[in-house]
């Protein structure tokens, strides 16, 4: 975990590798993959929106009803979105024991 970020810039990250992880998972669970432009597409915002939001590099926000598009697009419950990746969760069990 990026122990430099505050508690804002930490969530948005949260959510942004949850966004890649969950639309990266419905490509190996569907035929018609779902691209960062087609999820754009879909919830009405721009690539490079998505592009960002799934970005280590920056630490861009969301709006809730965007978040619910993407939920509803990806069919992922929305409270999956704020879930600590759980490499994260390990690598933060590793320094513990450490």
């Amino acid at each position: 975990m990026d122990k430099t970020l505050n508690e804002q810039d930490r969530l948005n990250q949260i959510i942004g590798r949850n966004i890649k992880f969950y639309r990266e998972l419905y490509n190996i669970n569907n035929k018609e993959k779902m691209t960062q432009a087609r999820l754009a597409k879909i919830i009405g915002v721009s690539t490079p929106l998505i592009g960002s939001l799934e970005s280590d590099n920056t630490t861009q926000g969301i709006s809730t009803y965007n978040l619910y598009k993407i939920s509803k697009a990806l069919k992922v419950p929305i409270e999956k979105f704020y879930d600590i990746p759980i490499m994260e969760t390990i690598v933060d069990e590793l320094e513990k024991v450490e």
